[in-house]
């Protein structure tokens, strides 16, 4: 094994333990442990900020994920695309994140976050070895992957002022917190027939959310604080279904030399049940155990069901590539989140979509002395729309530039796997509000293996 995959490989393990760290810890807090790292005031709107939903191997490329697949690599954003799978494949990755959040009177904020991405295996179920050697290919083949993914992230830690009437010194101030966030547990199953796959993807859709706000007066004494908690947990199931067609041209030697794929998917509106609780609460500010006077309960409900609907999303891609070459697309997908609504109520949010182009290139990746040839490279644009708004009522957007590589790591027994690596750099918000602009650094480690469900034979 060559230095630079030794070196590949190294990094590649510590970085698999530094993500399983952070899964453990599920949300990326300040040192004090209490408020948020990650500032993001719009995330206190509806389930928060929407996480990428992309694996690193796409977001390189502007996000591409309708008709992007890969032999060696998943791609969730359509479940049909696992069913082009030809080894077992694990996929684990991280991201972090530095923006700076400016308010339209100049005051700016810098905030540091990081969290792992997603973790996931797909695996072909019958082992591609054994079809080669029984040279009798099955008329369907079959795929399956299990994964957790993010889905939407809540942190913000906020504070306004207002001044009180009749009085030159003091305000009332009152502190906004939140953190949590939702996550989904799929299972994919993609079917291929020829160079078409249909896929379903069945998801466990979970999570917490706290909301928190604490008022008090600056000056008074002996005033009360006013503290109000609300807290939510979400389950339900959501369902995504997707198609991709690659056709393939340009034949050398009975092998194609191009392919043109055309994917697209459709998730269902989904009924997610809720369980909520407030605990509303008044107290000194020179609160004392001792002194029952000094603490009021205003309210404490707890295990008050409810209902979300979250809504479907549509999407479709094509991509243009020349194997083992380069590769171009471009993507497009919408959502009517104005049919969001809690417990019946409409929360008031908007329709989005997305449009993202992009593309890799590979400048010889059968090079066997030139390691840097062999990496793939990517770039690409999105332009995305928000379900939210700010307080004129414009809505939120986003726009983004992407750049990535993939790179090679030849593992024992000639096994290829792949340390991927993209940066997103962009700008999210309304320019008449708060907007933040933003660098995003992704990381993922792809280990693929041809050897489950092998079947050995003996003479």
């Amino acid at each position: 094994m060559s230095n630079s995959n030794n070196i590949l490989l190294n990094l590649s393990l510590a970085f698999i333990l530094s993500i399983l760290s952070f899964s453990a810890i599920g949300q990326t807090f300040s040192q004090d442990g209490d408020n948020p790292k990650r500032n993001s005031p719009y995330s206190r709107l509806a389930l928060g900020d929407l996480a990428p939903q992309n694996y690193v191997s796409s977001l390189g490329m502007g996000g591409l994920g309708a008709s992007f697949n890969d032999p060696y690599q998943v791609n969730l954003v359509n479940p049909a695309s696992i069913g082009f799978l030809k080894a077992t494949s694990f996929e684990i990755g991280g991201f972090s994140r530095f923006a700076n959040l400016e308010s339209p009177n100049n005051d700016a904020l810098n905030t540091y976050a990081g969290n792992f991405s997603y973790i996931s295996i797909g695996f072909p179920m019958k082992n591609q070895v054994n079809i080669e050697l029984d040279r009798r290919p099955p008329l369907v083949d079959w795929r399956m992957n299990f994964s957790l993914t993010p889905f939407s992230d809540v942190g913000y830690d906020i504070e306004s002022r207002t001044a009180v009437p009749e009085s030159d010194s003091d305000s009332l101030r009152t502190q906004f917190t939140g953190r949590g966030g939702t996550y989904k547990i799929g299972w994919t199953n993609a079917v291929e027939y020829k160079d078409l796959s249909v896929g379903l993807d069945i998801g466990y859709f979970f999570g917490n959310i706290i909301n928190e706000r604490t008022a008090n007066f600056d000056n008074l004494n002996n005033a009360f604080i006013t503290s109000l908690i609300d807290e939510t947990s979400l389950s339900g199931f959501v369902f995504k279904f997707g198609a991709l067609y690659n056709y393939k041209f340009g034949h050398v030697e009975g092998e194609p030399t191009k392919k043109l794929s055309l994917g697209a998917y459709i998730s269902n509106n989904a009924n997610i049940n809720t369980n909520s609780g407030q605990f509303y609460r008044r107290f000194s500010s020179v609160f004392s155990s001792l002194d029952p006077n000094s603490l009021d309960t205003i309210r404490n409900d707890q295990d008050v069901s409810g209902e979300v609907n979250l809504p479907g999303e549509v999407g479709i891609g094509l991509i243009y590539e020349k194997i083992n070459k380069f590769r171009v697309g471009i993507d497009y997908s919408a959502s009517q989140w104005s049919n969001y609504s809690i417990n019946g109520q409409s929360a008031g949010l908007n329709n989005i979509q997305r449009i993202a182009f992009g593309g890799e290139f590979i400048p010889d990746h059968n090079s066997y002395n030139r390691y840097w040839t062999r990496v793939r490279y990517k770039a690409g644009f999105y332009y995305s729309t928000d379900p939210r708004s700010d307080e004129f009522n414009e809505q939120l957007t986003e726009t983004g530039v992407t750049i990535g590589m993939t790179l090679p790591v030849i593992l024992p027994r000639g096994q290829k796997s792949w340390f991927n690596f993209a940066v997103t750099g962009g700008k999210f918000g309304t320019d008449g509000s708060l907007n933040e602009t933003f660098i995003r650094a992704n990381i993922g480690f792809t280990l693929n293996d041809n050897l489950w469900f092998y079947k050995r034979k003996f003479n």
